[in-house]
């Protein structure tokens, strides 16, 4: 009964209520405490993100609105590496799907987050000895091929 009920509630069309979850995957430094996430329309959370970052560089599978709460943080953008800053402030942070980048925070910071629906894929750029290897992504981290 409890695998049934699982797969239904992490389904993408069934909506979450006041939840918390690692924000990017498990090595990602971010805490979502999502207020309701329901992937075809919307997602309201409040973001903890831990001093640092991850390794890779992403895209997202939605658009988001984000006011930095407290806090500081880099967003750098691949491949070309430019670098935005951003801190708390009444002008929100706009992140666009195709948006490639990766944040690092210094120090503790919170944000708060409207996203939009999501799509059905994004991208992860992992690192690897030979340069960073691009992996498409579905719900739950799911790697996909290109022919998704």
């Amino acid at each position: 009964m409890l695998k049934w009920f699982k797969k239904i509630y992490l389904h993408p069309w069934c909506p979450r209520f006041f939840f918390k979850k690692c924000d990017g995957g498990p090595t990602s430094g971010v805490t979502g405490y999502m207020l309701i996430e329901f992937k075809p329309l919307f997602s309201i959370g409040l973001l903890h993100f831990k001093n640092g970052s991850r390794e890779s560089y992403h895209s997202h599978a939605f658009w988001a609105c984000t006011w930095w709460l407290r806090g500081f943080i880099i967003e750098q953008h691949y491949p070309l590496r430019n670098i935005k800053y951003f801190w708390p402030s009444l002008v929100p942070k706009i992140t666009k799907r195709d948006c490639f980048h990766k944040v690092t925070s210094k120090g503790d910071s919170w944000a708060l987050t409207f996203r939009g629906p999501w799509s059905a894929t994004w991208q992860e750029a992992r690192p690897s000895e030979n340069g960073p290897v691009i992996v498409t992504l579905t719900h739950g981290r799911k790697e996909v091929n290109e022919n998704y």
